[in-house]
């Protein structure tokens, strides 16, 4: 398992909780934050907010989580509430002081309130495929099969070219 930081005392339990078995999660994945980042569309930066629960991860990183560590439904879904429930008591930054503009734009929305991140998505993954439902889910895998029957049809053509021209000009 990792060395990971102490989690701060004044976590609520339900945070406390999620943060533990995420980590666990993260853990049996074997993927370091940087590979982890890779596979998911959350930088290394993010993960390391996630699992020092100094930020909640939206529901789409807890899903590409439980995607890469190959849950099945029925856990993933229990994830999914398990980060509804620690969202909800996830202790909040505390909001800016108007007169200091340079405290605005931090992790949070600018008035103590966090907002979802959206991940930079690869470029063969379509922008409409990023939301959190399993039907999307699925298209974002039918998407990556789109790109791979192209490179193999590509591949394809290259070798009879290949042929061809070695027949021709023998």
């Amino acid at each position: 398992m990792s060395a990971w930081q102490p989690l701060p005392d004044d976590l609520p339990p339900e945070v406390r909780h999620f943060v533990e078995q995420v980590r666990l999660l993260k853990d049996r994945t074997g993927l370091s934050l940087a590979a982890l980042g890779a596979r998911t569309a959350y930088s290394k930066s993010s993960w390391q907010r996630y699992l020092n629960a100094t930020q909640p991860p939206p529901r789409q990183a807890i899903a590409a989580l439980c995607r890469v560590a190959d849950l099945t439904p029925a856990d993933a879904e229990r994830f999914a509430v398990r980060r509804e429930l620690a969202v909800q008591v996830w202790p909040r930054p505390p909001a800016p002081d108007p007169a200091k503009p340079e405290q605005r734009g931090g992790v949070d929305g600018g008035d103590g309130v966090y907002e979802e991140e959206v991940p930079t998505l690869p470029w063969w993954v379509e922008s409409g495929s990023a939301g959190g439902s399993a039907a999307s889910g699925q298209k974002s895998v039918d998407s990556s099969r789109r790109v791979l029957l192209v490179a193999v049809l590509l591949a394809l053509a290259l070798a009879l070219v290949t042929v061809v021209g070695a027949v021709a000009f023998g």
